[in-house]
């Protein structure tokens, strides 16, 4: 039987939990238009890649002529921001997008956030988004290897996770921190659950270098001070091979980790209407198509993947605990720090 590009996508969804279903017959909630252009402006608090961050902000105040006000940061720092303000009762940021949908959950049960279901909402598959619109899918992160191919043999590269603990890649190594990137926090948070702490002190003894987020690591691998990135978002790598760099992209065969990033409105927040115009933006097709083209994978199942990647159905998904990562959020930046002391 012939399978549609919508039928493929959604078989693929379903190794992450990202089922196969998708919201059908829904009413979309409007969005005012004309009181989001009185306000003059939305404040975005995100961990999107800053280039296709400012890429986004720019078709934002070309379409609307609303402005944006970008505040970037890694996933963890930002939440860390977005909370210390929220607690202060300070609220500064329309909208949030992070790439911890745990954190969403937890925020979600709090009622910080406004329940909106945009145009476009039933694109989003429904694993990838809360049911009443309290958080959506502005796009799929793919957490990958990455190597400098110009300087590590093709038989020598790494093809899982467990094979970083080779002391062959003794001092090759670079990776980020939890405590700044919430995707490298469900990444330790699960491997230290499927592989035990051991695999984290054995990467420990094979030198790797902890740096900051994303960016850092990719800088790292572009000025040859380390040769493999040991998880890291995937569209970095993606922007590194556009520049001319050597990079590749490994698709780990013990698991791969593909992450949404949640977005919200902020209840209670200065520009609520310009909010709402800008998440309905946001998973619009011509949005959506601007993360397959950097790199990444879009939210949307109607939207293919970046060119000579990989589909979903053809990678071994890990699953998610997000609830136990919530949980344990604190607990596992702790033990990563004793441990990279």
């Amino acid at each position: 039987m012939k399978m549609t590009r919508l039928g493929i996508v959604r078989t693929g969804l379903a190794a992450l939990g990202l089922s196969c279903f998708v919201t059908a017959g829904y009413a979309a909630d409007t969005a005012d238009l004309a009181a989001a252009k009185k306000e003059g402006k939305v404040v975005w608090y995100t961990s999107t890649p800053i280039k296709t961050a400012q890429k986004i902000a720019n078709l934002f105040e070309a379409d609307s002529g609303i402005k944006v006000e970008l505040f970037r940061s890694g996933g963890s720092a930002i939440l860390s921001r977005f909370m210390q303000e929220y607690d202060a009762k300070r609220i500064a940021a329309d909208v949030l997008t992070t790439s911890d949908p745990a954190a969403a959950d937890a925020m979600t049960k709090k009622g910080i956030f406004v329940a909106f279901k945009p145009k476009g909402f039933e694109a989003i598959p429904d694993a990838a988004k809360d049911p009443n619109g309290y958080h959506v899918a502005q796009r799929l992160n793919m957490i990958t290897l990455f190597a400098r191919e110009d300087k590590v043999a093709a038989k020598d590269l790494p093809s899982k996770w467990t094979d970083l603990t080779n002391a062959k890649y003794k001092g090759k190594l670079v990776m980020s921190d939890p405590s700044f990137t919430s995707l490298q926090l469900t990444v330790v948070g699960t491997l230290s659950k499927k592989l035990g702490w051991s695999y984290y002190e054995n990467l420990r003894k094979n030198d790797v270098m902890v740096v900051q987020g994303n960016e850092q690591i990719l800088d790292n691998l572009k000025r040859g001070e380390r040769l493999i990135a040991a998880g890291a978002l995937d569209s970095y790598a993606a922007d590194a091979r556009k520049e001319g760099h050597k990079i590749k992209s490994i698709y780990p065969t013990d698991g791969m980790f593909v992450i949404p990033s949640p977005t919200s409105i902020i209840k209670g927040s200065p520009n609520p209407n310009a909010a709402k115009v800008f998440a309905e933006f946001m998973i619009s097709k011509k949005v959506q198509q601007v993360f397959p083209e950097d790199g990444g994978y879009a939210a949307r199942v109607d939207v293919a993947p970046p060119k000579g990647n990989p589909d979903l159905k053809s990678m071994n998904i890990l699953n998610i605990d997000y609830a136990a990562l919530e949980k344990e959020s604190a607990n596992i930046k702790n033990k990563f720090n004793d441990v990279f002391q």
